[in-house]
């Protein structure tokens, strides 16, 4: 019957079955086996016939196995809630008859809803007759036992009347059916699980892979999501507002790290939103739980105290000299291009002897790998550093102008040397509010007081101005305007 014709006994007409599998049986009206009649008595013309009814059939089967899968665990949390609230009833139920103070609480019930349901908990079934026997022993005892009895009887028999019903209305396979009553009897054992699942978080990466989104962000917020999820899942807790921010002050960090974590939660949820069936279906009625967070404000001295502060051109050419003493001689260099350029680290280290440029017969550097638009930009050569810049073009080896043996994972050359920046300012006496970009602001500091508008010192820096006329229309500043600017700079 693998072509799924069969004749009845007696009868010449071709029918079509088909049998039901187990798991959606509930689904197709507790059906095992469909069958239907083709209405012709010609094989051949069976044969065609049969493949509309059995393709609906299957339709039919796909679609309850799609409602089943696409349903998620949020049923087990209600079922839960449900399960932990009614135990606690009947807990105090228990206490109460134990005191001696059981009381009946009247019921809001139709008598005869009330007989259908005595009849339906009752019934012929395997279940039912169970009952029945169990109730007739709860009666068979006498006093305080009997109440106790009963009060255990109705409790069952209540979980697994709920438990059919909410089974057949949901269409629950066996196993879900099976899970739904453990939780039932032990709500307790149910832990919640996070939704924000590493399949999410896969799916999520990809689409933001997709976006061109740079892939140290990618892997910064996806640790954030996965500390989350890890959060909700060990605490038992729901994602929402409460639980983020109990989230949030578990970390213990600065409000400006705080910030990140809220954005890369953000950036999620507004992604699963539009992009994630279940979940938009899961949270349809749900406020985003990463908006509206006060977060801790730092004011007036501790704010001041904790900003980055610039050196002193006498300091930095006093770290210059240290790098060099101590055979740090690509972090010297690095240190004065700093010194004379204003650019960040990363921009410095990303250089190559084709950027060496000569626009209106000017020597520039072209940064064209920075971290912003206004950072592609073209700055002349100070004077100090034509020499420096010479020797660094002939020794180069791979092209870089400043050597580096940097293996971070995202192509940061600078990685390496900042670190061993680091560990000079501080031989040096400095602290964490002095950093190699902390030279970056003494520059500014210098063309500031050296008399230099601010449109020209933001184009040398990399800075937007925030203005239409400045930002868009202007073609900036000429070679020779940017050099005699830029030599004001001195150690």
């Amino acid at each position: 019957m693998s072509d799924n014709l069969i004749q009845k006994k007696g009868e010449s007409t071709w029918y079509v079955r088909l049998a039901v599998p187990a798991d959606v049986q509930n689904a197709m009206g507790g059906a095992k086996v469909l069958i239907q009649s083709l209405k012709t008595g010609l094989r051949s013309e069976a044969m065609v016939r049969r493949l509309s009814v059995l393709a609906g059939w299957k339709s039919q089967i796909k679609a309850a196995r799609d409602k089943r899968s696409n349903r998620g665990d949020g049923w087990k949390e209600r079922i839960a809630e449900d399960a932990q609230d009614f135990s606690q009833i009947i807990r105090q139920l228990k206490i109460d008859t134990a005191l001696g103070e059981s009381k009946l609480m009247p019921l809001d019930i139709d008598p005869a809803d009330l007989e259908q349901l005595r009849r339906f908990v009752f019934n012929d079934s395997q279940s039912g007759l169970r009952r029945q026997a169990a109730a007739e022993a709860a009666y068979a005892k006498q006093g305080l036992d009997r109440e106790l009895a009963l009060n255990d009887l109705a409790h069952n028999a209540l979980i697994e009347t709920l438990g059919d019903l909410i089974a057949y209305k949901n269409d629950f396979s066996a196993e879900e059916k099976e899970e739904m009553q453990a939780i039932f009897t032990d709500p307790t054992a149910y832990k919640v699980k996070s939704p924000i699942t590493k399949q999410r978080i896969a799916t999520f990466r990809q689409y933001r892979e997709t976006r061109n989104v740079a892939t140290k962000t990618i892997d910064q917020q996806q640790s954030k999501l996965e500390k989350l999820s890890a959060y909700l899942a060990k605490e038992g807790r729901q994602l929402d507002f409460d639980a983020v921010s109990a989230w949030l002050d578990s970390l213990k960090l600065a409000s400006k790290t705080l910030a990140q974590y809220l954005l890369a939660g953000n950036v999620f949820w507004k992604w699963a939103m539009k992009h994630d069936a279940r979940w938009r279906d899961d949270f349809k009625d749900k406020a985003n739980p990463f908006e509206n967070h006060e977060l801790p404000q730092i004011r007036g001295k501790e704010r001041a105290d904790r900003q980055r502060k610039d050196f002193q051109p006498s300091e930095i050419a006093a770290l210059h000299d240290a790098a060099l003493n101590t055979g740090l001689t690509s972090l010297a260099d690095l240190i004065l291009l700093g010194a004379y350029t204003g650019a960040r680290i990363e921009e410095l280290c990303q250089l190559r002897t084709e950027h060496l440029i000569n626009p209106d017969g000017i020597d520039c550097f072209d940064i064209v790998d920075s971290k912003t638009a206004a950072g592609i930009r073209v700055v002349p050569i100070h004077p100090a550093l034509r020499a420096v810049v010479e020797r660094l073009r002939t020794d180069s080896k791979d092209g870089f102008l400043i050597p580096s043996d940097s293996r971070n994972k995202y192509g940061i050359r600078s990685d390496a040397l900042s670190k061993a920046f680091g560990r000079l300012k501080e031989t040096q006496g400095y602290g964490p509010q002095h950093v190699f970009h902390s030279i970056r602001k003494t520059v500014i500091t210098q063309l500031v007081r050296a008399g230099v508008q601010g449109t020209l010192i933001a184009e040398l820096v990399g800075h937007e101005t925030g203005t239409v006329t400045f930002d868009v229309y202007s073609q900036g500043a000429s070679s020779a305007q940017k050099l005699e600017a830029i030599s004001k700079l001195v150690l």
